[in-house]
Parts: C-alpha cells; structure tokens; sequence
C-alpha cells in the first residue's frame, strides 16, 4: 500500500480496516493487521483508539451517513438513487468480506457496530423514498424496507452467480419501476 504524503495517519488506518475487511472479512481486522498493511504502528493506533471496536466503529462512521439526494430529482432518478445507495453499503462499505461476516455471524462485535451504523444509513435512504412517494412518484403503499431490502439481495445474488456484478443496476432498474412507479399519476 502506498502512502501519499497528503493521506493522514488517521486516512491510512480507516482504509487498512476497510481494505482488510472487504477483502478478508471481519476477523481480519486486527490492531497488528492493521498496522502491518498501513505501515502505523501499533502505539500509534492505540493513541487514536483505545480498542479493535473504536477502530471499526471510525472506519464504518462514514457509511452511516449517505449522500443526500438532490430534491430536484424526478421518480425515475429517485430509484436510481435509491439503487446506488442501497448497494453503497457493501459496494463502498464493507465489501463483500464484511457482508459474508455479518451473514455468517463470525464476529459479534462487527455485526453489532455495522447494524447499528445501517439504521441511520437506511433511515437516509428511506427518507428519500417516501420523498418519491410524497411528491406522487412511487406508490403510496410502497414498502421501503422491503424494496430496499431486495434491492441489496439482488446485488449479493448478482456476486453470488458471478463473483462479479456488471450490468446490474440498469436491469434491476427496469424490474423495480414497473413496481415503485405511482401509475394513478400517470
């Protein structure tokens, strides 16, 4: 791993974490893995975090928060949205090492510290999906939960059948509209 003299201590920690759980899964992430692949020592990491926990907590922090959707957006860019957020989680997040860890359960304390920083993540996008519904976009009887939910199994499936995921997003786009679309409004 290369180190750019504009990254911080604190950017090549969170990225060793990240790196090491989407490629290896929870328990990978240790104070001494993290410390051998972003080249900080361990008494460095422990002077910004007190445990394994704080360290995990600071590298997920950021998914708890997704981009806002523009309030401009129509329907159509709203479930698109809405399709791109809903994968962020692992996509940009934990990778698929972490959504194995979490499915499997092998470390209780990642899947506690992940789903809790998923409740304010899928509040977000939620949000956004009865903005849609709202403004006469989606269908008022529109599960959010649920369309969120399958939307992030489509994806896993997706890798499951491939062990990639290309192409996804524009056939899944056309799968769900017909079911989200509001057609009393049309």
């Amino acid at each position: 791993m290369s180190h750019p003299t504009t990254t911080t201590v604190d950017d090549r920690i969170v990225a060793a974490v990240l790196d090491l759980l989407r490629s290896r899964g929870a328990s990978a992430v240790t104070i001494e893995s993290v410390a051998t692949l972003s080249g900080v020592a361990k008494t460095t990491i422990y002077r910004r975090y007190a445990d394994r926990r704080e360290m995990l907590t600071a590298a997920l922090a950021p998914l708890a928060s997704p981009p806002r959707a523009d309030a401009a957006l129509g329907g159509r860019q709203r479930l698109e949205w809405v399709l791109e957020r809903a994968v962020a989680s692992v996509e940009q997040g934990i990778g698929f090492g972490g959504m194995a860890a979490l499915l499997t359960g092998e470390d209780d304390e990642f899947s506690e510290l992940f789903r809790s920083v998923l409740v304010g993540y899928r509040r977000q996008v939620s949000e956004v999906i009865d903005e849609a519904k709202n403004a006469g976009e989606f269908r008022g009887d529109l599960d959010n939960e649920a369309l969120i939910d399958a939307i992030v199994g489509a994806y896993v499936a997706e890798y499951g059948r491939h062990g990639h995921v290309r192409e996804w997003r524009q056939r899944l786009f056309e799968l769900f509209w017909p079911t989200v679309e509001n057609r009393s409004s049309i």
